[in-house]
C-alpha cells in the first residue's frame, strides 16, 4: 500500500473534510436516505463512471426472453395490473450475470450471480434487480464503491488481491452472512438454470385501498439446485469459461425452457414494526417460520436473443423502474440503487437508453417532456410542447398515480447500525442448522484456499469473525490456516474497533 499523505483526512473531490464514510445521511435512524448527502452522491456518481463502456459490475452475462404467469390471487396485496388475475401473462426479458469479473471472465467464478427481470407491463416497465443470494455484503450504499474495488484488481499490480478482498470484509463484519453463502458451493452454481433468484431487498406492495405490505421475492428454480465444488469450478473456468452462457442458450434452443416458481414473503406493517431486527437490512433474511413464502407465479424463458449486443449487452435494469402497486422501502442500499442504476445506464448507453428496443416500454409508450440528447432516434416529441404546465394539450400528471404516503422522523445524521451483534446470528444459524457436514467441509476448504493468500493479520481478523458466527466455524478455518485458536478466540471477544487496532501493522 502507498505511504500515507501528510494530511490523512478523507475529503470530497473538492477538498471538504468527510465526517463519516460508513453511514449515509438519513432522516431518522431507519431512513430514508436524503438527497442532501452530497458525499454519497459524489461517491456513487464517480464510481459509476470508472469503466467505459463495460458495466462496472455484472459485466459478464447471458439473457433470454419469455413470460411471467400469475398463478395465485394477490390483489389483496397489490394493485399492480400485471398481477391482477390468475392466468395473466406478461412478456419479460431476463439477464443473469457474474458480478465482479470483466466481460471475458469465467462463468464458473466464485461470485454472486445477478438475476434481473424486466416485465413489459401495461403500466410501463417493471424491473426486479436481484441476485442468486437472499442477502448482500453491506447495508449502507456509502460502502459500495469501496467494496467493489476490493473485488476487482489491485491498482498497482492489476491482479486480483486477497489482501484487498479480505481486508475490507474483515473490517466489515456485517458481510459475514453473505461471505458464508459465497464460500459455500452456492457461490459456484452449475448453470444459470440451476440457481434461485431473490430480490434481496424489501419492497412495498400496496392495493387500491392504500393498504400496504412489505415483501421479498424468491424465484425458485424448477430445474433443481446444482452447484460446482471448488475443484470442478476451477476446472470449468479453464476448460469452458462460457459454460453457463452456452448452457442457457442451448437449453432454450433445444426446447428445454427453464422456469422458476415465484414465492413471496409478505409482512404487514404491524409485524414489521415489532420485529426483532430491522426488516430493511439487506444483510438479513426473514426466517420462513415467521413469514412463510406463498407461491404466486411462474417465470418461463422460451426465447433466445437474436443478437447478443442488441438485447443482452444493451439491456438496462433499474430498481427505480416501478409500476403502480409496487414501490421501494426504506432499505438504504435499495434507495441508493434507484439513483445509481439509472445514472450508470445514462453514462454507459446514453441519455436515451430507454428507447433501445430491449429497454423500451412496449405496452405503455413514453409520454413525457424529455427531449433531445445523443441517439434520439424517434420523433423526439414532434411539435408538441417540451414544458409543463402548458395550455397545448400536453400530457398531465395524474394524482392517482402517487404512492401511499408514509411518515418519517428523526435527525438528519449519519447513523450507524445499532445492533452489530445481530450480524453474526443468521450466519451462525446457516452454518449450524442449514448446512450439512459436507457443506461445512466444502465451505471451510473454499475459505482456506482463498484466505491463505492474505496476510496473517488479516487472516486472524477474518477468522475471528467466523468464530463469532460459530466457534466451530472459526476453529475449523483457524486449523486450516495454521492459526493459533486461542488468539482467534481472543480477537473474537473484542469489539470491531479493538479487533482492528489489535491487528494493524
Amino acid at each position: 500500500m502507498n505511504k500515507k499523505n501528510e494530511s490523512n483526512t478523507l475529503t470530497t473531490a473538492f477538498g471538504k473534510a468527510v465526517d463519516d464514510d460508513q453511514n449515509s445521511l438519513t432522516a431518522g435512524e431507519r431512513g430514508p436516505v436524503i438527497m442532501q448527502d452530497v458525499h454519497l452522491l459524489e461517491k456513487l456518481a464517480h464510481f459509476e463512471r470508472e469503466r467505459v463502456p463495460e458495466r462496472v459490475v455484472h459485466a459478464k452475462g447471458a439473457g433470454a426472453g419469455g413470460y411471467f404467469e400469475v398463478t395465485a390471487d394477490v390483489t389483496k396485496y397489490t394493485k399492480a395490473k400485471f398481477l391482477s388475475e390468475v392466468g395473466k401473462r406478461t412478456e419479460v426479458f431476463a439477464r443473469f450475470s457474474t458480478v465482479g469479473g470483466e466481460r471475458g471472465s469465467a462463468d464458473a467464478a466464485r461470485d454472486p450471480r445477478g438475476f434481473a427481470i424486466k416485465f413489459y407491463t401495461e403500466d410501463g416497465n417493471y424491473d426486479m434487480t436481484g441476485n442468486n443470494t437472499p442477502v448482500f455484503f453491506i447495508r449502507d450504499p456509502l460502502k459500495f464503491p469501496d467494496f467493489i474495488h476490493t473485488q476487482k484488481r489491485n491498482p498497482a499490480t492489476n491482479c486480483k488481491d486477497a489482501n484487498m478482498f479480505w481486508d475490507f470484509l474483515s473490517l466489515t463484519p456485517e458481510s459475514i452472512h453473505q461471505v458464508t453463502i459465497l464460500f459455500s458451493d452456492r457461490g459456484t452454481p452449475a448453470t444459470y438454470r440451476n440457481m434461485n433468484g431473490y430480490s434481496s431487498h424489501t419492497y412495498k406492495w400496496y392495493n387500491g385501498n392504500g393498504d400496504y405490505y412489505w415483501v421479498k421475492y424468491h424465484f425458485k428454480t424448477d430445474q433443481g439446485i446444482e452447484n460446482l465444488d471448488r475443484h470442478q469450478a476451477e476446472k470449468m473456468s479453464g476448460s469452458d469459461p462460457d459454460h453457463a452462457t452456452r448452457d442457457l442458450y442451448e437449453a432454450i434452443e433445444n426446447g428445454h425452457y427453464p422456469s422458476w416458481t415465484l414465492q413471496m414473503q409478505i409482512m404487514t406493517p404491524e409485524q414489521a414494526e415489532n420485529y426483532n431486527f430491522d426488516i430493511f437490512d439487506v444483510t438479513k433474511v426473514w426466517p420462513h417460520e415467521d413469514c412463510p413464502p406463498i407461491e404466486i407465479g411462474k417465470l418461463v424463458l422460451n426465447r433466445n436473443p437474436e443478437n447478443y449486443f442488441a438485447e443482452v449487452e444493451q439491456a438496462a435494469f433499474s430498481p427505480g423502474n416501478l409500476v403502480p402497486g409496487i414501490t421501494i422501502s426504506q432499505d438504504k442500499m435499495l434507495q441508493a440503487r434507484v439513483f445509481s442504476y439509472h445514472d450508470a445506464h445514462i453514462h454507459r448507453l446514453g441519455t436515451n437508453y430507454h428507447l433501445i428496443p430491449v429497454n423500451r416500454a412496449k405496452n405503455a409508450p413514453e409520454n413525457s417532456y424529455q427531449r433531445d440528447g445523443f441517439m434520439r432516434v424517434d420523433g423526439n416529441g414532434g411539435s408538441g410542447p417540451n414544458y409543463w404546465p402548458n395550455s397545448f394539450n400536453g400530457p398531465e400528471p395524474d394524482i392517482n398515480a402517487a404512492d401511499p404516503l408514509y411518515k418519517v422522523s428523526g435527525y438528519a445524521a449519519r447513523t450507524p447500525y445499532n445492533h452489530p451483534n445481530d450480524d453474526f446470528v443468521q450466519a451462525g444459524n446457516l452454518y449450524r442448522n442449514v448446512m450439512t457436514e459436507q457443506d461445512r467441509e466444502h465451505l471451510v476448504d473454499n475459505i482456506v484456499s482463498h484466505l491463505s493468500n492474505a496476510l496473517q493479520r488479516i487472516q486472524l481478523r477474518q477468522t475471528a469473525i467466523f468464530y463469532k458466527a460459530d466457534p466451530d466455524y472459526g476453529k475449523r478455518v483457524a486449523k486450516g490456516l495454521g492459526l493459533d485458536e486461542d488468539e482467534v478466540k481472543k480477537l473474537a471477544e473484542m469489539t470491531a474497533k479493538e479487533r482492528e487496532n489489535a491487528t494493524q501493522q
